[in-house]
């Protein structure tokens, strides 16, 4: 199933990098199968860097795993990126996955930025285990989906980890349109430069997406 090159340092799944290699260290025991790892590390990734769509780096040095564990924030591109690289590091081979997805539950600004519900190159991971790939998503945190009234994205090493079609109101959240595949390291100038074509106002600041808060954003809603 898997080749050297799902294990492999690379430019943007930086393993080598001190940062990947502290992150690994703090998250697994050496004992542990790769199963295990595979599911520690999710949850380290998914609750251990905050989620942000606003202010994030999108230029090329800063799409590095390590870069990213540095910030520690960054939306579906960075912590499904840094994801993959932890796992390599750890010895689970892994791809980056990218699809357009319909978000319905996006704030007003959110959708007014993107240009409406549609939102290119949506991110995730593909885990390899048991001779098989599994699709994760440690991308939302635990804080945002309870903001958001939607359930937390488990991760089991065995299942696909996806998303909730529908959030805890019984409202569509989100769907899958296109597919652009899998790919062994980041495809920098595919993903970036898709999503400020598609996003131009959400990415009119050089290299940081508008600036911004969703924890923000969603109390404000809560209370209106």
């Amino acid at each position: 199933m898997s080749t050297p090159d799902e294990l492999a340092a690379t430019e943007f799944l930086d393993h080598d990098s001190d940062e990947v290699a502290a992150f690994v260290d703090k998250t697994v025991d050496p004992g542990d199968d790769p199963r295990e790892r595979a599911v520690k590390l999710y949850y380290a990734v998914r609750d251990g860097l905050h989620y942000e769509v606003y202010g994030a780096d999108l230029s090329r040095e800063g799409m590095k795993a390590s870069a990213i564990l540095r910030a520690g924030t960054g939306f579906c591109i960075h912590k499904s990126l840094v994801y993959a690289a932890v796992l390599r590091r750890a010895g689970v081979p892994s791809r980056l996955f990218y699809g357009d997805v319909v978000n319905h539950l996006a704030s007003d600004r959110l959708r007014d930025l993107v240009g409406g519900n549609l939102f290119r190159f949506h991110a995730l991971t593909l885990v390899g285990l048991d001779g098989r790939w599994i699709k994760s998503t440690p991308v939302f945190t635990k804080l945002l989906c309870r903001l958001y009234r939607m359930r937390p994205l488990e991760f089991d090493g065995v299942h696909d980890s996806l998303y909730h079609p529908y959030d805890l109101d019984g409202r569509r959240h989100m769907e899958f349109v296109t597919e652009h595949g899998d790919f062994a390291d980041f495809p920098y100038d595919l993903v970036v430069g898709g999503i400020r074509s598609a996003h131009p106002k959400l990415a009119a600041s050089g290299d940081r997406t508008t600036s911004g808060s969703l924890v923000a954003e969603a109390e404000r809603d809560d209370h209106e």
